[in-house]
């Protein structure tokens, strides 16, 4: 029986070489793509600091202790409102001597105009001297002088007296107050009295490099036209949702910072529900719309030394192809610029695995 066996085996392993043989021969099954022109966006994001409109720490102007707060904390407060008194009774005894000397100053230059007067007309009868009339005429130049200085301490009287009341100089949105009433404030205090925003409209800062910069002067051909002529962008929020009013870039510095090689960027963002407040933060994407290119997907290439390949099918066989791509990219597509013409067909999936010289039956292969 053995005798028989032995053939029988070796015929079959004979049969299945030949049927391996043939399938290498005949190329194996894999998905390609035939490379088109398309039109690309491709979307870049970047670290925004947010900021309100106006940010204003409101200070004292004057020293004393605090008698009224008028706001709640996180108030929407109002230009000219009141939002501090501090305690106005000596400020008031003040103004009140400063309105007295101004009086008082204004009787004794009307005396010394008087007596200059006489002495005036006693002058021309030779009744007395020209030493007297002198000294009748620098006596009312004085009264006047004295006049002049108590009007003016008069208003700075009135002016630390309206201090008193601090008041807002914008429209916005109120901090935590660190202070209470009783507490004494002023003018050199480390900590404001509290911070007003105007969060009605957003600035996102963010940065890019030298290079990036030089990018889009070349693209554009300025950095003013470059903020007129650039698309919306959009800013992501700190919980990962996409902010649902667009912004613009209306800001570029126009210097590198040396330390930092980098340039300061500003796009603005309304804000009319409120959502964005001073001193949050998020991700500003900037698009970049590029027309008639060569799109492929990343699982299309490999990279080796620092070049990108893809395997191009030429008359069945997988032949490695450089390529160079756009700066940017999608995180799943590339844009190539060179390598590639449309009409071209490249393996889709796993070039990472694929020899070169490899059959591809591009009748069996799938096309995306």
């Amino acid at each position: 029986m053995k005798y028989v066996i032995i053939p029988i085996l070796s015929a079959l392993v004979l049969l299945a070489s030949c049927k391996s043989q043939s399938k290498e021969q005949t190329g194996a099954k894999y998905k390609t793509l035939r490379v088109e022109f398309s039109n690309q966006t491709l979307k870049r994001d970047y670290t925004a600091k947010l900021q309100g409109r106006q940010y204003v720490e409101i200070r004292p102007q004057v020293s004393g202790i605090i008698t009224n707060i008028c706001l709640n904390e996180g108030d929407l407060v109002h230009k000219g409102q009141v939002l501090f008194i501090i305690d106005q009774v000596p400020y008031k005894a003040a103004l009140e001597t400063a309105v007295a000397n101004v009086k008082s100053a204004e009787s004794k230059l009307a005396t010394a105009k008087l007596t200059a007067e006489s002495k005036e007309e006693l002058f021309k009868e030779n009744v007395v001297s020209e030493f007297d009339l002198q000294t009748a005429r620098n006596n009312l130049a004085e009264a006047r002088a004295a006049l002049a200085l108590a009007r003016a301490e008069e208003i700075n009287a009135r002016n630390n007296l309206s201090y008193t009341e601090v008041k807002s100089p914008v429209d916005g949105v109120a901090s935590m107050i660190p202070y209470r009433v009783g507490a004494l404030v002023n003018s050199s205090i480390t900590k404001p009295l509290v911070t007003v925003s105007d969060d009605s409209e957003i600035y996102a800062y963010f940065s890019l490099d030298e290079n990036q910069i030089l990018d889009l002067i070349q693209q554009y051909g300025s950095l003013q036209k470059t903020m007129e002529q650039m698309p919306n962008v959009e800013l992501i929020l700190s919980n990962g949702k996409v902010y649902k009013y667009p912004g613009k870039i209306d800001a570029i510095s126009g210097t590198i910072e040396e330390s930092t090689g980098v340039v300061s960027i500003r796009a603005s963002f309304k804000n009319p529900d409120g959502l964005l407040r001073n001193g949050g933060s998020g991700r500003v994407v900037i698009p970049t719309s590029l027309d008639n290119v060569i799109v492929i997907p990343q699982a299309a290439t490999s990279e080796l030394q620092n070049r990108i390949f893809v395997y191009k099918v030429v008359d069945g066989i997988a032949k490695s192809t450089p390529v160079e791509v756009y700066r940017l990219n999608n995180g799943t597509e590339y844009v190539v610029e060179t390598g590639l013409v449309p009409g071209d067909i490249i393996i889709a999936e796993g070039a990472g695995l694929m020899r070169e010289g490899t059959v591809i039956d591009t009748n069996a292969s799938t096309n995306e």
